[in-house]
């Protein structure tokens, strides 16, 4: 498919996709736990003195990384849809960008099975808070690309800015914290509560970033060419 069929192509075919990526990703998330109640049942039959309360004790670390990356991962969807509610037209960068955006989705259920059923390390801790990095970063190049593209979307130039500079702003908190659970493996997982800081950190950044990204007209965006 050529440069000129994907700037004629509308989005929502692609939005539906995302949109279908993301829920399947969310609904991977509790696979580890369903499989361990499989086992717990299985201990129960050995041993009826296991119950429900051991069950939860002895999986509380994946029951948090699940709740924890499924509401991430809710909270970036919800970042993706406000973006792309106004987007009405894809290209082909634009869509591998998105192609990128939505590995990174499929990626943290792996991630997050990591988490809770091992051991914390600092490779562990790389693995998960990069991946969720990665996907911030993704989303702040989809920005930047819709900044640099006039056409593409019919939301204000002000409202995209504002949304690539809190996703920088969240990329760069992220790496904070990946920084610190890699130092302290076990607990440095607390260090995501930094993420509480992006509305301050936006707005920091608001103030001393350029008001405009260069614009880059689309060869056939507007007149169809």
């Amino acid at each position: 498919m050529t440069l000129r069929e994907f700037v004629a192509w509308g989005a929502e075919r692609f939005k539906a996709f995302a949109d279908a990526v993301v829920a399947i990703a969310m609904t991977l998330l509790i696979l580890p736990l369903m499989e361990a109640v499989t086992d717990a049942a299985r201990m129960q039959e050995a041993d009826a003195s296991y119950g429900t309360g051991d069950f939860l004790t002895e999986h509380q670390g994946q029951i948090v990384s699940f709740a924890l990356s499924f509401v991430l991962i809710a909270v970036s969807w919800l970042s993706h849809h406000r973006l792309y509610d106004q987007v009405e037209r894809i290209t082909a960068p634009l869509l591998w960008i998105n192609i990128a955006w939505m590995f990174t989705i499929v990626c943290l259920p792996v991630t997050t099975a990591l988490l809770g059923a091992m051991e914390a390390d600092p490779l562990q801790a790389a693995l998960y808070i990069g991946n969720l990095t990665l996907t911030q970063i993704t989303s702040l190049v989809a920005r930047v690309y819709l900044l640099r593209h006039d056409g593409l979307s019919a939301a204000p130039r002000d409202s995209i800015r504002r949304g690539a500079i809190a996703d920088a702003a969240t990329a760069a908190l992220f790496l904070v914290a990946m920084v610190i659970a890699m130092i302290i493996p076990g607990q440095g997982y607390f260090a995501l509560f930094l993420l509480l800081l992006t509305p301050l950190v936006t707005s920091l950044m608001s103030r001393t970033l350029p008001g405009n990204l260069p614009k880059t007209r689309m060869k056939g965006a507007d007149s169809g060419e």
